[in-house]
């Protein structure tokens, strides 16, 4: 095979130009990347509530920020919470919007009786089992008192005769009732007030412990707010423990005709047909909470459920 002179030389430079073509490309690929490859920034954040016992309890966020030169920016943020069981100075819940709850230290907590260390207390039923000591003998169901409506008056004179033949004396040191710390469950008021009382009646005397009762309803030692949402529980009026700082929310503003509910940032108490439960003001580590006479409700959020 010949070739012409001028064929030849181009073929001689075909090389070189691909050479330089690779070269070019390379650099495009290059430039591309430059403006392309995303970059992530992440930062994390943890914190961790000390507590009396040793234990610890951590709400931990995360921050991601994903973003594209000359493109956009997204970014997105989500957390969690736990809550602890017994004994501590930060008590953190997570609520359902996703945001931490957290309960300041109890200004009534020195007027509690505090439970020493060692103290340990058999762990509480559910509220739903303690609910069930509501059915004695004689008790109205909530459809029972509806369908009653003409007798309303002659139920409460009854109710009304019941609860003052119930004699409440103080046991020196405080104003824990004596007894075994249980009041009476009524008839004549609503199902759903009896298991509130069943409930209250199934912790009377358990030691208080700050934080107790947030972890979960079952434990062996509850403060103020787990003292409370524990037998809110029992009536089916809430679903999870929540601290006194969340109760400012609970049901609607005002006194109860039943129930009564009082909720600051530090501290929670509430009557329940007329009967003071409280942490603050017991007698002694294993008192009642159950109290005789009333308590200063200033500075309080007061509470109720509708119809109640």
């Amino acid at each position: 095979m010949s070739f012409t002179p001028r064929a030849r030389a181009g073929w001689l430079r075909w090389p070189a130009t691909a050479a330089l073509c690779l070269a070019l490309a390379a650099c495009g690929q290059a430039a591309a990347g430059t403006g392309s490859d995303p970059s992530a920034v992440h930062t994390g954040s943890s914190a961790t509530a000390g507590h009396g016992d040793g234990s610890s309890s951590t709400s931990a966020g995360y921050t991601g920020s994903t973003s594209t030169t000359g493109t956009s920016t997204t970014s997105g943020t989500t957390g969690t919470g736990t809550g602890s069981s017994t004994g501590g100075r930060s008590d953190a819940v997570a609520g359902a919007s996703g945001a931490t709850h957290r309960e300041v230290a109890d200004p009534d907590e020195a007027e509690s009786y505090p439970a020493p260390a060692g103290v340990h207390h058999a762990s509480a039923a559910s509220p739903s089992r303690a609910s069930e000591a509501a059915r004695a003998a004689g008790s109205l169901s909530d459809a029972e008192i509806r369908a009653d409506l003409h007798e309303t008056e002659a139920a409460e004179k009854k109710a009304d005769s019941e609860h003052h033949k119930v004699t409440l004396t103080p046991v020196a040191g405080g104003q824990s009732i004596g007894g075994d710390g249980k009041i009476p469950i009524p008839t004549g008021v609503p199902e759903v007030v009896q298991k509130v009382i069943a409930g209250a009646n199934e912790i009377a005397d358990f030691p208080y412990v700050f934080g107790g009762g947030h972890g979960s309803f079952i434990d062996h030692a509850y403060d103020c707010s787990g003292s409370v949402s524990y037998a809110l529980a029992a009536g089916g009026l809430l679903s999870s423990p929540e601290v006194s700082g969340e109760l400012e929310h609970w049901g609607v503003a005002g006194p109860g005709r039943y129930i009564t509910v009082y909720a600051n940032a530090g501290h929670t108490y509430m009557y329940v047909d007329g009967i003071l439960f409280d942490t603050a003001g017991r007698s002694g580590v294993y008192a009642s909470r159950w109290l005789v006479g009333g308590t200063d409700n200033n500075g309080y959020v007061v509470r109720h459920w509708p119809g109640l």
